[in-house]
Formats: structure tokens, sequence, C-alpha cells
């Protein structure tokens, strides 16, 4: 990287989410990033509660795009993606899970030569979650495209990842659901872009906070490794 001031597309997916999505784009806004500029991009994938009013007053300060219909995280990720004008792209979601401080932690590490993403690893904090068939998905899944691309990653369904806009659209994402978290990270892998990893602050919510993943959403995973590590 250069002392050029560059840009970070923060994408935002949206999914019932007016109880937190306001304080999330008001630390985006209060954190500093040295070096870049922010371009900020909601996608409200459908919501139904008050998703909608809470995000107005933001309305010109940020691009905003509305699924009519609820279609997915990847979905959202993907329709953002497509309008990133910056030179990375993080994805940040809504729902106070991870801290906007630690951005520039993941900005300093991706500043390195030859680091074409990185990602923001929960290490320990994942395993506080309440529910340890999710703490055993992950560990599964990330332990199944490391094996398939001989990867020492940690944490590949991390909410965090930033990535080199132009690599990123390069890769023809197709994934609706949860399973782009993998689709992203076996893409990666499998084109030999260099991965790095950075420790990220993790406060997990239950399922009755509104959580999302499912464990069928870690069987959709399995199968979307299998597709793009077998597709020639």
């Amino acid at each position: 990287m250069t002392s050029t001031m560059k840009t970070l597309s923060i994408v935002v997916p949206v999914y019932n989410e007016a109880k937190t999505v306001n304080t999330v784009l008001e630390r985006l806004g209060a954190v500093p990033m040295a070096g870049w500029e922010k371009e900020i991009i909601v996608v409200n994938d459908g919501s139904t509660d008050d998703t909608e009013e809470a995000l107005a007053p933001y309305r010109s300060h940020i691009t905003y795009i509305r699924h009519p219909e609820n279609r997915g995280k990847g979905a959202a990720v993907r329709t953002a993606t497509a309008l990133a004008t910056g030179d990375a792209v993080i994805i940040q979601d809504a729902d106070l899970e991870y801290d906007p401080a630690d951005i520039p932690a993941l900005l300093a590490a991706f500043s390195k030569n030859s680091v074409h993403a990185v990602y923001g690893s929960r290490g320990q904090r994942v395993f506080e979650s309440r529910r340890p068939h999710y703490v055993a998905g992950v560990k599964l899944l990330t332990a199944l495209a490391n094996t398939c691309f001989k990867s020492r990653l940690s944490d590949i369904y991390t909410g965090y990842k930033l990535v080199r806009t132009d690599i990123l659209k390069d890769l023809d994402l197709t994934s609706a659901g949860f399973e782009y978290e993998m689709e992203i990270t076996a893409r990666l892998l499998k084109r030999g872009h260099r991965i790095i990893e950075v420790p990220v602050r993790y406060t997990p919510r239950d399922f009755g906070e509104g959580k999302k993943i499912r464990p069928r959403d870690g069987i959709v995973g399995i199968a979307t490794l299998a597709r793009v590590a077998l597709w020639k």
C-alpha cells in the first residue's frame, strides 16, 4: 500500500436489525481509519420489522439498497459488492456481534505486501456461544476447508472479511445464504490468494436474540466447499 488515500467499501447486510443497526452505523462513522475514506453500503434484505425507519436518518450518508423480499446474507453482500467503488471491501454485520473498533487492525494487516484478504478471527471467543452445535460446526467447516486447500485458517465463518475489491469482484460468487462464507474462502484459496488472520472481539448473541444461522447452513456450506473444490 502507498500513502495515497484509499477508500474502504463497508458492506452492511441488514435483515430485521432495527434494534442494533443505528449503533453499528454510528460506530462505523466514529471509528478512525487513517489513510482510508469510508464508503458505507447498506442492503436492507427484505426486513419486516422497523429497519427501514431506523435507517431513514442515515440515507443521505450511505448508499442504500432494499431487496423487496429476504434473499439471504450472501445475496445482500453480492448486491452491495457490485456497487462498491473502494479499493477494498469489508463486511460488517448489523447485529453488534463484531465491533467496528477492530477494523483499523484489519486494515493495518491488509497494508502488508502480498496480502489479498484479512479475516478477523474470533479465536476462543467463538466458544462463548451458548450453542455447542454452532461451535462444532464452525470448527468442522474450517477444518474441511483447511484440508481441501492445505491452509491453516482458524475461523472461516467469521463475519469480518476484508478483501481487495478487484479480487472479490473477480470471484464470481453465487451463494445467497450463509454458505457465502464458505464460498468466498474456498474460491480465494483455490486461486492462490493469501488470507491472513488477526484477532477481533466477538460478542455472541443467542438465537432467541435474533441469530439467524442454522444447522442446515452448515450442510449447505459443506456442499458449497465440495462444489468449489471439485469444479475444474
